[in-house]
């Protein structure tokens, strides 16, 4: 599963600088990079507070967020459609709407078409090239095309 995640990684980074290179692109149906750490942290605990989010943000960033700046960005990823937003008291408490194999899927989906005309053998054989990759992952892998060519032989 590490390769997975080492996977999903180079993938995200990949798309972030399509984006950046692209002098003027519609909006994105996925995550920016801000959005997507706010989903990772509501992925491991949610439903949580518009504060508990920010603390865990600064946290992870290692630098102070406005706490205005956190709530502009969970409302914008409210009406997005990547959040679920709940009044509890006097506070909005935030959980995640999208899955993260959904946004991973779609993310994947989107690099292997523009990226990689639609290969996923060209996507994995870049990925090998110019990623260190240990034996263990190797015979992850090889185990998982293993699995998958036995469910497409029935």
């Amino acid at each position: 599963m590490i390769i997975l995640a080492k996977l999903r990684l180079i993938l995200v980074t990949a798309l972030n600088l399509l984006d950046s290179i692209a002098m003027a692109r519609p909006g994105s149906e996925h995550p920016t990079n801000l959005e997507l750490e706010i989903l990772k942290v509501l992925w491991e605990e949610a439903p949580l507070p518009v504060r508990e989010v920010r603390a865990r943000l600064e946290s992870q960033a290692q630098r102070p967020l406005a706490h205005s700046s956190v709530i502009t960005m969970l409302n914008i990823m409210y009406d997005k459609g990547f959040l679920y937003r709940k009044k509890v008291g006097k506070s909005f408490h935030f959980s995640p709407r999208v899955r993260k194999d959904q946004i991973a899927g779609g993310i994947i989906d989107d690099l292997l078409s523009r990226l990689f005309d639609g290969s996923p053998s060209a996507m994995m054989l870049n990925l090998l090239e110019n990623k260190e990759v240990d034996a263990d992952e190797l015979t992850e892998l090889r185990k998982l095309i293993t699995r998958k060519t036995r469910e497409q032989e029935k």
